[in-house]
């Protein structure tokens, strides 16, 4: 047994300790606006629910430790004291996880995440619309438990309406545990999932990827893509270009395999690519 002092530790160090013994934690996707009522979207794995009557939820938005700055989401917070909390189950984990990215101010999450954005009843923050349960919230208070990086921000909400989809919802009000199919953090790039266990999802890119909503049209409304596919692919920096995408089909041979004046082959085909992790080869088949 080797032990330690928490001063022995550099904050990383004992962040990553921290989160890869402690766990499975569950994830409050938290939906914030600003002052000026421009929507923000990210997930949070400090959470838990800790009381029923009154209904409240705590969420901690960390400071960063590597600059010490906050979090868009604790700022909006501070300033119009509303958050709904969204659930995580695994159809939506992908683009759960593209919306963590660190976009600039103003800029909308939902959009980048190629999620929908559902008016609330009570609070003026957006709900998402795939997530299978929302709690719209107020927020009581903000325990600040630090000044330092990597120290957390207690979100203490009271939750004033939630929404459950009635397909997860059995007739004496009860959630079906395997229908809503709950994902939950691990430590690194490490998600279990309820029903399966331990899966892998790598972080978005530190360069900020495309997002969702720069995905075309026709490949963003595919009949073969789920929401998860379309996460995956808004996680690229950039796309191919023409001469990559011609090089691709000849070196690949990929005129060989399917039609590629089919949109359906096309996108059949790239889905194909994205279960084999070859993020680039589904873009370059995709646009083909």
């Amino acid at each position: 047994m080797k032990s330690f002092l928490p001063s022995d530790l550099k904050t990383p160090e004992l962040h990553a300790l921290l989160l890869g013994s402690i766990g499975p934690r569950p994830i409050a996707f938290a939906s914030t606006i600003d002052a000026d009522g421009k929507p923000n979207l990210s997930p949070y794995s400090f959470f838990n629910v800790f009381s029923a009557n009154p209904p409240i939820m705590i969420f901690s938005p960390a400071r960063r430790v590597r600059n010490n700055t906050t979090k868009h989401t604790l700022e909006n917070v501070l300033a119009t004291k509303e958050v709904v909390i969204n659930v995580v189950n695994y159809a939506i984990v992908q683009q759960m996880s593209l919306s963590s990215t660190e976009y600039a101010a103003g800029v909308n999450e939902f959009e980048k995440a190629g999620l929908s954005m559902l008016k609330s009843d009570i609070v003026k923050p957006f709900r998402v619309k795939e997530s299978p349960v929302q709690y719209e919230c107020k927020v009581k208070e903000v325990v600040a438990l630090g000044e330092e990086g990597g120290a957390g921000n207690l979100i203490i909400a009271e939750v004033v309406k939630l929404h459950v989809n009635e397909a997860i919802l059995t007739k004496d009000l009860k959630i079906n545990q395997h229908e809503i199919d709950l994902v939950a953090r691990m430590g690194g790039n490490w998600y279990t999932r309820a029903n399966l266990g331990m899966f892998e999802v790598p972080k978005p890119l530190s360069q900020l990827g495309i997002g969702v909503d720069q995905i075309p049209h026709e490949i963003r409304n595919s009949n073969f893509l789920t929401g998860n596919d379309l996460g995956i692919l808004g996680n690229v920096e950039k796309l191919p270009t023409a001469e990559e995408i011609k090089q691709f089909i000849e070196t690949e041979k990929l005129y060989e395999k399917i039609d590629l004046q089919s949109e359906a082959a096309k996108h059949e085909q790239a889905k194909l690519y994205i279960t084999k992790g070859r993020i680039l080869s589904a873009w370059k088949t995709l646009l083909a």
